[in-house]
């Protein structure tokens, strides 16, 4: 098409612009360029402003003399890798929908395009327009076919739909097949299982297939919803589920069966779950009726046989029943922290605290207990105080010292780190015990979770609730704790984090200017999240914490709030509907440099560390407790981001270049330097964030606006243009240096 549009109006070059979904630019379909001169047109940094002036035009575009256009509407600094002098260009739409741009030109001077050229342009870029939107239209729907087949394929619940007319199976997904593999005998084919398949319903009633051929089973199909229902085999395999089925009549005639979709959910972790909580209670109820057992025998004895007693009998007595009713406080203590934990009301009362009198504390109370283990503790010499609730913390180290002496030879050494890790300090405590597979260690801090290690097993005692408290209690101050071992019979480490105090932080490091100076206005906090339920939760709590909340639900709102209310903080969910959560992140740094909190769902590392290294100040995974958001916003908050630099001075200079911010020229050992206007907002920007790398992104933002594209070739072009003007070697730079992959300072 492009070819037979140049052969028509006899042109030298011809180009076909293509607009992804965003309206940037997503292709550039050319002719009469070779590929040296295609790269060059599309790094052109003034391209996408010239793309954009023909592409809000209502009309066609044809000019007599291409470079007196472009300088009349503000593109003088436009280079095109080839001479151009007439040209003419239509825009390509469907719907009211821009979708491209056709060019043509003529290389020799004197040359014009011709109304009629004009018109058959026209015509091709109608019909330029209904190829592209077909094209579309069928990626599109190929796109939604693979997206809801990927969905079905990796969906948590099973998936069978039946041919109602043959009775085969037409279509079944991963889980289906999973669900169904726990009947299957060796090497036998999920389709021949359904011959010899029984059903048991909720009411009792059983169907078996060997007794009907499977389209006279399905000719009686009904709708089932959420029902449970066992199925079996002959071989004594079953399995329980809950299950939907849906018949598909035909919209023609009377409705003929014409299939059925029957979806699956396997209630065996349910049931496991109901296991585990009844195992958990009948746990509870054996802790509980030790003590009680001890306390009954002793006031028995004391009660009949007061006296027949000695005093020490007495005395003795009185000790049992004074530490078992200790025990059964403790035991109570543990279920309602955790339920506190559960329901997000575990209180803490953080403030500045040293970190060795929480160890001694719990040290003491630790040898109290009567364990044999030897303590080996190491603190590393001046470690700030942190912001913690003393007693709280004392529970959480006793509690991991307690779990290390149980899986531990009596005698063994136990270690107990402390060292300081930026604005944190961290807490380990160390054993040679028995260790954990690495399947083992992310259950341990769950409530219900038994681990599978018989040495473990074997030694256990106690309620199991003591490491999910930990990690209850450990978030509430805005910190982490995590497992690591080498494997069964290498030992294990607990470590902890607790945020420094505000003060000592200030004394350690020098404090960044805040985006606000501290005043007597509360902090202002924004959260952004498309969930109306989750914003409402996250504004009761900061409001309660005595903050200024301010939501949003997109990202233009967020963005309008950043500029109008500069708040202090941003909380930001990672997915967004319409734009990516990190994407954002991006933007709102570029109006301000304040903390980011990222909240979400996904708790993988991979989207952990990418918000990290994109510049987030901390990451927390739904659902948390308004304790732990508090804590990791104060955190934040001590720790915010240095303040957007100052406005730029007069002039700003670095050895020989002087760049006269007032009269917009730069200057080399006194010698004028001619810049174009792309050229100093470049070097401009660069001079009033010196010694800050500016990203990519952000020089493409700040120097081309909007309408930027979404390569770094305008950028790099631009640079490689100002080196030469400022004699600046790339491989020994003066003035501009490359941070490789991120941007320039």
């Amino acid at each position: 098409m492009l070819d037979s549009a140049r052969a028509l109006s006899s042109a030298h070059y011809g180009i076909i612009t293509l607009f992804g979904d965003s309206g940037d630019v997503a292709a550039y379909l050319v002719s009469g360029l070779s590929a040296e001169e295609a790269r060059a047109l599309e790094a052109e940094p003034e391209g996408p402003r010239f793309i954009e002036h023909v592409r809000s035009r209502a009309n066609p575009l044809r000019v007599a003399d291409f470079a007196r256009h472009a300088d009349s509407v503000g593109l003088a600094d436009l280079r095109l890798p080839t001479e151009v002098s007439a040209f003419m260009a239509c825009p390509i739409r469907h719907r009211g929908e821009s979708l491209g741009i056709i060019h043509l030109a003529h290389s020799e001077a004197g040359r014009e395009f011709t109304l009629e050229d004009e018109e058959t342009l026209v015509t091709f870029a109608s019909e330029a327009a209904l190829v592209i939107a077909n094209a579309r239209r069928y990626r599109d729907e190929q796109r939604a076919r693979r997206d809801l087949e990927a969905l079905v394929s990796t969906a948590p619940v099973g998936v069978a739909v039946f041919d109602a007319r043959t009775g085969t199976l037409v279509s079944v997904n991963r889980e289906a097949r999973r669900i169904v593999s726990v009947l299957q005998g060796p090497g036998e084919q999920a389709e021949h299982l359904l011959q010899h398949l029984s059903v048991r319903r909720a009411d009792g009633r059983e169907l078996s297939l060997r007794e009907f051929t499977m389209p006279q089973a399905l000719k009686g199909a009904e709708t089932i919803r959420a029902e449970e229902i066992v199925l079996y085999v002959p071989g004594g395999n079953s399995v329980a589920t809950l299950m939907n089925a849906t018949p598909i009549h035909s919209a023609e005639g009377e409705g003929e069966l014409v299939s059925l979709v029957v979806t699956l959910q396997d209630l065996t972790p349910l049931e496991d779950l109901d296991r585990l909580r009844t195992e958990f209670l009948g746990m509870v109820s054996h802790e509980l009726q030790v003590p009680l057992t001890s306390i009954k025998g002793s006031t028995t004895a004391l009660l009949k046989d007061s006296n027949d007693l000695d005093p020490a009998e007495v005395r003795q007595f009185v000790r049992i029943i004074d530490s078992q009713a200790d025990h059964m406080s403790i035991l109570m203590a543990d279920l309602l922290d955790v339920a506190r934990i559960e329901t997000g009301t575990l209180s803490v009362s953080p403030e500045p605290v040293d970190v060795g009198r929480m160890v001694d504390e719990a040290k003491n109370r630790f040898l109290i207990s009567r364990r044999h283990n030897e303590l080996q503790i190491q603190l590393a010499p001046d470690l700030p105080p942190v912001m913690a609730d003393a007693r709280r913390v004392v529970q959480v180290i006793v509690n991991l010292l307690s779990n290390a002496a149980r899986y531990s030879p009596e005698l063994a050494p136990i270690g107990v780190l402390a060292e300081s890790d930026g604005n944190y300090v961290s807490i380990a405590v160390v054993d040679d015990g028995v260790g954990l597979a690495s399947d083992d260690v992310p259950q341990v801090f769950r409530k219900y979770s038994r681990l599978d290690d018989q040495s473990r097993r074997g030694s256990q005692t106690g309620s199991g609730l003591g490491l999910a408290i930990c990690r209850g209690i450990v978030e509430a101050h805005g910190g982490r704790i995590r497992a690591e071992s080498d494997g069964p019979g290498m030992g294990s480490r607990f470590t902890f984090t607790l945020p420094v105090a505000a003060g000592a932080l200030a004394v350690a490091t020098p404090s960044p200017p805040a985006v606000h100076p501290p005043d007597t206005d509360r902090a202002r906090i924004l959260a952004v999240d498309d969930d109306p339920q989750a914003l409402r939760y996250v504004r009761e709590i900061l409001a309660r914490a005595g903050y200024s909340p301010f939501v949003a639900v997109d990202a233009d709102a967020a963005l309008e709030v950043m500029r109008e209310q500069t708040p202090n903080l941003v909380l930001l969910d990672l997915m967004l509907p319409d734009v990516d959560g990190i994407e954002l992140m991006g933007r709102i740094l570029d109006i301000a440099e304040v903390p980011v909190i990222f909240l979400s769902v996904y708790g993988q590392d991979d989207y952990v560390v990418r918000a990290f290294d994109m510049g987030a100040t901390d990451y927390i995974v739904k659902p948390f407790s308004p304790s732990e958001l508090g804590a990791r916003i104060r955190s934040a908050l001590r720790r915010r981001r240095p303040g957007e630099p100052p406005e730029p001075r007069a002039s700003y200079v670095h050895g020989d270049l002087v760049l006269d911010f007032a009269e917009r020229r730069a200057t080399v050992a006194g010698r004028p330097v001619e810049l174009t206007p792309t050229e100093y907002r470049l070097l401009a920007v660069l001079a009033a964030n010196a010694g800050r790398v500016i990203t990519h992104g952000q020089l493409l933002e700040r120097v081309w606006g909007s309408a930027y594209s979404a390569s770094t070739a305008p950028v790099r072009n631009i640079v490689s243009r100002l080196r030469r003007k400022l004699d600046d070697d790339a491989s020994d730079p003066t003035y501009i240096f490359n941070e490789s992959r991120v941007g320039y300072r």
